[in-house]
This record gives structure tokens, sequence and C-alpha cells, in this order.
């Protein structure tokens, strides 16, 4: 499969707070790459794209039509979706076209209609499944640390934000469909997958100057990925938001495993990373990486059709040297 990268990228929900911070990225590392921003608010993403600056452009998109509202004569190189479509219609629409497609906001029990569609068609387009934390950042660089253990035991991972931080009113409205969608958290415990609830969906950890936060359980992709890469018995995502006016202005993420060594020694790694802006901003950096890897513009040739998760596409240390390249501080502790 070849990508005209002449066509733009279609961000679907690019003027919000992922969106935004996510064609910055982009644009930072593919200067040349059209990008066209749909979103409802056409003035704001009038003003995004001027931030952007580059070859982009602004559209509107109708989520309700197979055909997006988009004009017939349309092309794009890819369809990025940064928010939650609940009418699948961007994927029907990158399937009836045979471009890439990224879907951003799928929780672990949201993904039934989309692999339902890529079933029907699994040889028209490459579909990469993103609703991980933080775009494939922790997942991603999970992996590339399981390297040094020869069997991986225990994976446990953590965000930790500011109160505040509730991002825009597409995360915010992910965050109330996590609420009232009546399921528990996927973990894996004991080698089992299971919906947690009550005393199994929280965890006490030290965030990275040393305080213990209480994390809840998150139902996204990565336990999934996690336990498919590594084989890992327990394996869980956690979110904590700090408390009260402990406001720092930065998100953090702790990643702590535990195994066997080559040698035979038991081991346990931790590793801390630290980004001075909302949690948007590496969830950006996560979407941008899995775009130009899709459309072959790093990491190798095009995406051809197939269903992916983003360990099955990137290159995790090219994930760690971009993170510091974007100001990141990154340290094993």
């Amino acid at each position: 499969m070849s990508t005209n990268t002449d066509k733009p990228v279609l961000l679907v929900g690019g003027s919000g707070i992922v969106g935004a911070r996510a064609a910055k990225t982009l644009r930072r590392l593919q200067p040349n790459l059209p990008i066209a921003i749909a979103a409802r608010d056409r003035s704001r993403a009038a003003t995004v794209a001027a931030e952007v600056g580059g070859p982009t452009t602004t559209t509107a998109i109708d989520l309700e039509r197979r055909d997006l509202g988009l004009p017939a004569g349309a092309r794009y190189s890819a369809i990025i979706v940064l928010l939650k479509d609940t009418s699948v219609n961007t994927m029907t629409y990158a399937l009836d076209h045979g471009i890439p497609y990224l879907s951003f906001s799928d929780f672990a029990f949201d993904i039934g209609p989309e692999i339902a569609q890529y079933i029907q068609r699994p040889t028209s387009a490459p579909i990469l499944m993103l609703g991980h934390l933080l775009g494939g950042i922790a997942t991603l660089t999970t992996l590339h640390l399981a390297k040094e253990l020869g069997r991986v035991d225990t994976i446990e991972i953590a965000g930790v934000i500011d109160p505040e931080d509730v991002g825009g009113p597409a995360s915010q409205a992910d965050f109330e469909r996590l609420a009232n969608g009546g399921v528990g958290a996927l973990i894996r415990k004991d080698g089992k997958f299971l919906w947690a609830n009550g005393a199994d969906a929280s965890r006490r950890f030290i965030d990275v100057i040393g305080v213990e936060r209480n994390g809840q359980a998150l139902p996204v992709l990565d336990v999934a990925s996690l336990a498919a890469a590594t084989d890992a018995k327990t394996i869980r995502i956690d979110l904590a938001v700090r408390e009260g006016g402990d406001k720092r202005g930065s998100t953090e993420l702790v990643i702590e495993l535990t195994g066997e060594r080559l040698d035979g020694t038991m081991s346990r790694i931790r590793y801390e990373i630290v980004d001075d802006d909302v949690y948007g901003r590496l969830s950006a950096h996560g979407a941008a990486l899995a775009t130009e890897r899709l459309l072959g513009l790093a990491g190798g040739p095009p995406v051809k059709p197939g269903l992916y998760h983003p360990e099955g596409l990137i290159d995790p240390a090219y994930v760690i040297e971009r993170l510091r390249q974007f100001g990141a501080r990154l340290r094993r502790v």
C-alpha cells in the first residue's frame, strides 16, 4: 500500500486540547506535511491552523453522515480521530477510501463496533487502535524497559495529573462515559483478565517526589497490549489526581516492572517521565508519532491494511528519543 502524503492528514477534533497539540507536534516532526483540521468550531480551528503554520487548512465535519459532510472530491492521506466517534462514520469513511485510520479515544469496552467494521473489510485500510494511556507512550516505554528481562512478572503504570487537568469537552465526555459505563477497569491479576471494581480498582503508589498517591485503575488498551507482548501475569494502569492545592502544572508517568533477568536474578525496574504541561501534550506526542508511522514518514514504509496496536508499528527506542527531544524529563530510579 502506498500513501500519498501530498494529500492532507485529516485531524478530527484537531482544535481541542490534544488535537491542537498533536497538530503542532506533527508539524514539528514533518514541516511539509499538509494537515486539515476538522472541527465543529471553525473559528477555533482557524486559530489552531494559524498557530500550526505550514500547509494547514480547516474543514467542517459532520459525524452523523457516512461521507462526514466532506466535499465529494476531497482526498486525505489519513484520518486521525482525536475524539470519541460513537457513529464510527470516520472509520467507515477511511475503509471506503482505503486510507489509514487512527482511533484515539476508545476505552477497552468501546472497541466492539470498530472491530466489527474492520472484520467486514480487513484488507481495505490500516486501522490503528490507540486507546492507550498517553497515546501509546506508556506501553511503548514499558516495552523498551522490558527488553532487559527474560521474564516479566508484573507491570504497574501510574499517571499523575493536576486536579484542574480535566481536558476539553471531548476529554470530559470520555470520562463521563467511563463513569456511567457500568463496567470496571480492565486489569490482569494472577494471569486472569478482570473488570475490576472495589478494592481491586485502586492502588497506592509513590510519585516522582516521594508522595504516596491513590490511583484508580483505567479500562485502557495498554493492559491487553502489554499482556500480549510480555505475558506478564499482573498488569494494571492507574491514574491519580493531585489533591487540593497540590498543583504542579505537570504530568507524571511512573512505570514499574518486576521479573527475571537473563542471568536468572530477580529485578525491579522503575522509570519516570515528567512533562511540564497538561496530560494532553504527552498524549498528543503519542498521536503524532503514530501518525507519521502510519504514513511511512518514519520507522518504515507506509503501513499495509490490517488491525494494529502501537507496539506492532512503532519502535519503542524511537519514542524515548523523541520524548527527550520534545522536552520531557526521563529518568531511571
